[in-house]
């Protein structure tokens, strides 16, 4: 199997909305990333909730392996390139969610239900709300594939 390499920071800024860090990667490439969900869900984050100024310290780590804003606070390349491929809608845009469920005849109950999300979740992702998490993605690939099968959890969940 080939060894799966995810690209280095090259440089980070804060951008102008609260949270949210212009990322440069060795590639050239560029995304706009806002790590307000994971700020305000984990603990280690809570001081960037209340100190502006640190948030603005961002720096790419040693390698460009991550990011850090001090020696207590850091986040790896790969959460960081995971959520870019998220928020850009690389993952799965919501065009493509869209078409998914209406190939499969879903409402947005069914969908929710076979997803086991709300329905508020499933429309925000189809309406390009919200970004679509990579579990979720994944989670309409294996349900494609379920819907071959007699009986299939697609079919439970019509009813």
């Amino acid at each position: 199997m080939p060894k799966k390499t995810l690209p280095r920071i090259r440089a980070v800024e804060a951008a102008e909305a609260p949270f949210t860090l212009r990322v440069q990667w060795i590639s050239g490439d560029e995304n706009t990333i806002d790590l307000s969900g994971i700020i305000h869900t984990f603990k280690v984050f809570a001081p960037l909730r209340t100190d502006p100024k640190l948030f603005r310290q961002v720096h790419p780590g040693e390698h460009g392996t991550d990011l850090v804003w001090n020696e207590d606070i850091d986040l790896a390349n790969d959460t960081l390139w995971r959520l870019a491929q998220e928020q850009s809608g690389a993952t799965m845009s919501a065009e493509a969610f869209q078409a998914w469920r209406k190939r499969h005849a879903f409402t947005l109950d069914t969908a929710a239900k076979a997803l086991g999300l709300s329905r508020r979740m499933v429309a925000y992702y189809e309406e390009g709300k919200r970004p679509i998490p990579r579990t979720v993605a994944l989670a309409t690939r294996g349900l494609e594939l379920t819907n071959s099968h007699p009986g299939s959890f697609i079919e439970f969940c019509r009813h």
